[in-house]
């Protein structure tokens, strides 16, 4: 069977591509902070799917977790998605400085670690791929996350081109860029988001298949959903000031 390595995948858009993958038949490698809801999560699609869920406790914002993880995506690891990540409760001069290394830590250093252990071993094989979790964030102005985010999005772009012609396009980099999704990633920042309407928000299974789906055609960025297809459309058409001051404070009301 092949192997997924899932980072951040007890919940949210990780837990998604853990329930998914393993019903396509891939054996998982689970990694996240918390050791039991690692351990109910991996039990649970073991149980229904029939699949070896392997766990790694590890944090991604210490250099250790950090080793450990790249330790093991040097192995058989098929499919990496890079999904961790967080939000910051206020904007830049409200956050600790030491929040937002963390930040920077597990949505870039992390992101480019993995990939780059887990590429070797994919294009030895002639097959794989790796998706890095970005944000429609990264088209516009959110601070440090959204610079976090449009640096994963130039990063995969990069790397895709660099490795396109070694792999005939069997091993794959993209970005996947969700808009605002249900999961628990407002509520962990301390974020007010009463005031944003249905329609903006999409579903978790629904953006996984998306960007399985773009990534077995070969696409370098996903962004699930005809609505923020638009919006990330307008934001390249759109003065860059106006952007700024559109984007800077919709869905950023903290509790």
């Amino acid at each position: 069977m092949p192997t997924a390595f899932i980072t951040g995948a007890t919940a949210g858009i990780g837990a998604a591509f853990a329930r998914r993958l393993a019903s396509d038949g891939f054996d998982l490698v689970h990694l996240a902070r918390d050791t039991a809801r690692l351990d109910r999560a991996a039990a649970d699609l073991r149980d229904r799917y029939g699949v070896r869920a392997e766990t790694l406790t590890a944090d991604l914002a210490a250099e250790d977790g950090l080793a450990a993880a790249e330790e093991r995506v040097r192995g058989d690891v098929d499919l990496l998605v890079n999904n961790a990540g967080f939000g910051n409760k206020g904007v830049f001069l409200d956050v600790p400085v030491t929040d937002e290394l963390a930040m920077l830590k597990v949505h870039c250093e992390a992101v480019l670690r993995l990939t780059h252990a887990a590429l070797p071993g994919m294009l030895e094989r002639g097959r794989g791929g790796v998706v890095n979790v970005s944000s429609v964030a990264a088209f516009a102005t959110r601070g440090t996350y959204g610079a976090s985010k449009a640096w994963v999005v130039s990063f995969s772009q990069g790397v895709a081109a660099d490795i396109a012609s070694r792999s005939g396009g069997r091993v794959r980099v993209m970005a996947l860029c969700p808009g605002f999704v249900h999961t628990e990633f407002h509520e962990r920042a301390q974020m007010d988001m009463s005031d944003l309407p249905e329609f903006m928000w999409l579903d978790k299974d629904a953006v996984v298949d998306a960007g399985l789906r773009d990534l077995r055609r070969g696409a370098r960025v996903s962004v699930p959903g005809a609505q923020y297809k638009a919006i990330v459309g307008l934001t390249r058409l759109l003065p860059q000031g106006l952007v700024a001051r559109l984007s800077s404070t919709r869905g950023r009301r903290y509790d």
